[in-house]
């Protein structure tokens, strides 16, 4: 049955570039827990408003090279061939030298005026002079891991990300040890030449054939990458203004702690938790691009997709739900048992998102580009509305209600947008068991207020059951986990014997 092999395919993906991703997951974990005792909330709330900045620079300057790249690498690469795209490959490392150095000096000649909007006086300037270095970093960078994104070698593409973070993390424990504060510089630009440094390396390895490119043939090609780049810029500046906004509103009105707070929260929501939608797009995204001329096709692909997203992340809002106030304690310190509320909150938006995220590729997929920005412009505006208001009125739980409810309005409405113009609808048995995961997942928010410890633990208990029996019935009924399980352990067994 091909969509049994559709679904092992997912899996296997997932499973293997999770694992890699966890190793980082715990990198991340050790460096926001530093930042939490050395530093606090203050400091985390200056980190949270130079990283922002940062990155509403590299995403203006970038022009959405990372993404398209990937797109364009992705549909010329034939049968595992490297020639049928070693010119495109030359073509996007050569634009992201060139976007990183605009970035750069665009940074270094704004910083003071940075400064200023970011953090109401000039105070910043040096550090936005001094970091403006990183831009060039994360462009660079950024260019090295399309190219291994774009061509499915996941392999690569994990180590490169695994060990630029570790060895980021190494050199920042000591720094953050004896310096405190004035460790936030240096430890923001090693972390990104780390990151640089092992993305070149891993790059490197796929050997492909040089070529001298005309001017005329580099213009052209880089045209079209550029021009659906741009469109992805727009989306992507959007949203990191959108959070830009909210960071400032928040800093106005409750002071650099409640940034830190802010920060901390949808650090876990989309880092730790948002971590399983960057681990699936990483063959999810190539491969849709791959079939995206063929509705059919590419309805099948995101109906998958989105059922496995669904069914592995129902287990994972139940647990958080279940153990928040530990998790933000290891995490971070106690100080931050303020965002608990807001996570929990939050936390169930990411059921309507494990959809949308899935029908989201669609239009990239696609390049539909006028659709793509009119989308990014409209569900910006609602998410920075709805983010500005929830704090209004509700504090941090607010952000936390207000996320949730923002991901329902772009479940409804990219389910709209793609009916209409693609003609993708899900199927009934996707609707129910979407609709029971929810149940079970509000039902376990819904227990965190019962009183009586004996009764609320128990039922924690039982929603932690059956989330993971529900989750594990339907995946095994699509590809037969039992059988997959078997003929890995013959396959061990078999190398074993060979040895």
């Amino acid at each position: 049955m091909p969509d049994k092999k559709s679904y092992q395919q997912i899996l296997k993906t997932t499973s293997l570039f999770g694992g890699v991703q966890f190793f980082s997951i715990l990198i991340s974990i050790v460096r926001t827990k530093l930042i939490a005792v050395f530093i606090g909330p203050a400091g985390m709330g200056i980190i949270a408003l130079l990283n922002s900045t940062l990155s509403v620079l590299s995403g203006i300057s970038g022009f959405g090279i990372e993404t398209s790249s990937i797109k364009n690498i992705s549909e010329k690469y034939k049968n595992e061939d490297l020639k049928t795209v070693s010119r495109t490959i030359q073509i996007v490392k050569k634009i992201v030298f060139f976007t990183g150095i605009f970035g750069m000096i665009v940074t270094l000649a704004f910083s003071k005026v940075l400064s200023i909007i970011t953090f109401g006086d000039s105070s910043q300037t040096f550090a936005f002079a001094v970091l403006s270095v990183t831009v060039l970093f994360k462009q660079l960078s950024s260019g090295q891991l399309a190219v291994l994104q774009g061509l499915r070698s996941f392999r690569f593409l994990a180590k490169a990300n695994l060990y630029g973070n570790l060895f980021g993390l190494l050199f920042s424990i000591p720094l953050y040890y004896f310096l405190k504060v004035d460790a936030i510089l240096p430890t923001i630009i090693i972390a990104s030449f780390s990151a640089l440094v092992f993305s070149f390396y891993y790059s490197n390895k796929i050997k492909t054939e040089r070529e001298k490119i005309p001017n005329s043939t580099l213009f052209l090609e880089s045209k079209l990458i550029v021009k659906l780049g741009f469109m992805l810029t727009i989306s992507s500046v959007l949203t990191l203004l959108s959070t830009y906004l909210v960071q400032i509103y928040v800093g106005k009105i409750g002071g650099l702690e409640q940034v830190g707070f802010y920060n901390a929260g949808f650090t876990l929501l989309n880092s730790y938790v948002g971590i399983i939608f960057t681990v699936m797009s990483t063959d999810y995204f190539p491969k849709l691009s791959a079939i995206n001329s063929d509705n059919e096709k590419v309805r099948e692909s995101v109906q998958q997709q989105a059922f496995i997203s669904v069914l592995i992340i129902m287990p994972i809002i139940v647990l958080f739900l279940v153990f928040s106030p530990i998790i933000v304690k290891v995490i971070y310190t106690s100080k931050f048992e303020a965002i608990v509320p807001m996570i929990c909150a939050g936390i169930l938006g990411m059921l309507f998102r494990a959809v949308s995220w899935s029908m989201g590729f669609i239009l990239i997929a696609k390049g539909d580009s006028k659709m793509f920005i009119k989308t990014a412009i409209g569900f910006n505006i609602l998410s920075l509305l709805m983010n500005v208001s929830g704090y209004y009125f509700y504090g941090l739980e607010g952000l936390g209600i207000s996320f949730c409810l923002y991901f329902l309005c772009h479940f409804i409405g990219l389910k709209i947008i793609t009916k209409n113009r693609y003609n993708f609808y899900f199927e009934r048995e996707f609707y129910n068991i979407h609709f029971i995961c929810f149940v079970i997942c509000f039902a376990s928010f819904l227990v965190r207020f019962i009183e009586n410890e004996v009764l609320k633990y128990g039922l924690f208990a039982l929603m932690i059951l059956l989330s993971f029996g529900f989750s594990f019935y339907e995946i095994n009924k699509k590809m037969n986990l039992s059988e997959i399980f078997t003929s890995f352990v013959q396959r061990k067994k078999g190398k074993n014997d060979q040895e």
